[in-house]
């Protein structure tokens, strides 16, 4: 698919850091063989659509390994502020010349790149300001796309604890100025985790690796899908975790601020 010039360069920013607070380090962890980090890069490379993949990481010294890693497998590397993930996206977009960002996390070793091509393609369509892989996919192959103005608005009005964190939530929030377009799957898969943030979500990514033989091979849903109806007793490994803890944490801590002003 061909996409509108003044689209690109479309950048793939993938959020890094070491310091996870329930699993310390996770994107230097192995799964079959590699980083985790190595595994959300290379899977992004096999995007049709993506012009350039960057790793947006902090400043601080705990995320040296991170730009080392970037620069020995000749990844993009920018970094910034520690809990102002916005303005970290904000200035590795602007440093990248992105005019369309695609907003990945380190976390999702299962993100599918045509699903992630599916979202740059309706994002090319014309008339939208974000594109997002619905939760109805299973948690991990969350995606965002969006316009590097979109970015520059919610970089400049954006002032809640959440908003600043997590990147996107103002453009979201705000329907009447953003126009909002979602990826929705056919069958709801959305009881399904396949992100990484504790020890039980990386055993069940690494039995999905292993299960299938993957190597450094680029799968796609699908294959893991077949693989998880052969063997259901592999999402029990996390089933009780909830979707976006991250979040909902921010949200509290947001309502705390308000309270305490």
């Amino acid at each position: 698919m061909r996409l509108r010039e003044e689209l690109r360069p479309v950048v793939a920013i993938v959020q890094a850091r070491m310091s996870s607070t329930r699993l310390p380090g996770k994107v230097m962890k192995g799964i079959a063989g590699r980083p985790m980090l190595w595994h959300v890069v290379n899977r992004l490379k096999a995007s049709a659509l993506i012009d350039e993949i960057v790793v947006a990481t902090t400043t601080g010294p705990e995320d040296d390994i991170i730009e080392e890693w970037c620069k020995l497998g000749g990844t993009g590397c920018s970094r910034g502020s520690l809990d102002d993930v916005l303005d970290r996206y904000f200035q590795a977009a602007s440093t990248f010349g992105a005019k369309t960002i695609v907003r990945i996390t380190s976390d999702c070793p299962l993100i599918d790149p045509a699903l992630v091509d599916r979202a740059i393609e309706k994002f090319n369509e014309g008339g939208f300001d974000h594109v997002s892989v619905d939760s109805s996919f299973p948690d991990g192959l969350d995606a965002e796309v969006f316009s590097f103005e979109a970015l520059k608005k919610a970089h400049t009005e954006a002032s809640l604890s959440s908003e600043r964190e997590h990147v996107t939530p103002y453009i979201w929030k705000n329907t009447q100025i953003f126009r909002l377009e979602k990826i929705k799957s056919v069958v709801d898969l959305s009881g399904m985790r396949w992100t990484v943030d504790d020890e039980r979500d990386l055993k069940l990514v690494t039995e999905i690796y292993e299960g299938i033989g993957a190597g450094d091979r680029v799968f796609h849903m699908d294959e893991v899908l077949t693989f998880l109806r052969r063997k259901p007793e592999v999402l029990k490994l996390n089933a009780d975790t909830k979707r976006n803890e991250g979040y909902a944490k921010s949200l509290r801590q947001d309502r705390i601020v308000k309270k305490a002003g």
